[in-house]
């Protein structure tokens, strides 16, 4: 595990923990599927929604939820670095250990249904998901834009998501999917 990642965790860590108690509680996670499903203005009945929080509570109980070390029902950063530092360290089981997640987020964002996230959907993932700035949302988004299409694909997307938990290079862009980190 390199500083790098650790600070990556931490941005993520921080998204994650919804209430700011310095804890990710299964509540946080399901207040991340409520903050996006009231972003994307979908009803809580919704097939969307429905999805949304099934996905959340799986990544909740495959996840997250193995890495609280205590048994106390909640994960603090030490805990989830530690439970990312001993699942993540192999880029080639990412299909198994994080692409089902990434095609459940792929899927929600993409609110057109056109295989593609554009700026404004990612830009509502960005503000309701990941709690990050506003304003960092344009510059990440296009330099997560590989092929200069203004839009993501599947595989841009991937390939973002996995330099995020997995990468160790300080100038990928997909350092700060979750938001800014500092050096």
């Amino acid at each position: 595990m390199t500083a790098l990642q650790d600070r990556k965790y931490a941005q993520w860590f921080k998204g994650a923990d919804v209430d700011g108690d310095g804890f990710i509680t299964q509540q946080d996670v399901r207040a991340m599927s409520e903050r996006y499903i009231a972003a994307r203005n979908t009803a809580h009945d919704s097939t969307t929604a429905h999805r949304l929080t099934v996905g959340m509570d799986e990544f909740w109980n495959n996840v997250i939820a193995p890495m609280d070390q205590d048994g106390d029902g909640k994960v603090d950063l030490r805990e989830m670095t530690q439970g990312f530092k001993q699942a993540l360290t192999d880029p080639a089981h990412f299909p198994e250990q994080v692409e089902p997640v990434t095609n459940c987020f792929f899927d929600l964002v993409d609110l057109n249904a056109d295989g593609r996230i554009e700026q404004d959907e990612f830009q509502l993932m960005f503000d309701s998901i990941a709690g990050a700035p506003r304003k960092d949302c344009a510059d990440v988004f296009a330099a997560l834009d590989t092929d200069g299409s203004g839009a993501l694909d599947r595989a841009e997307f991937h390939q973002a998501v996995k330099e995020f938990f997995y990468g160790n290079d300080p100038d990928a862009p997909a350092n700060h999917l979750f938001g800014s980190i500092t050096a």
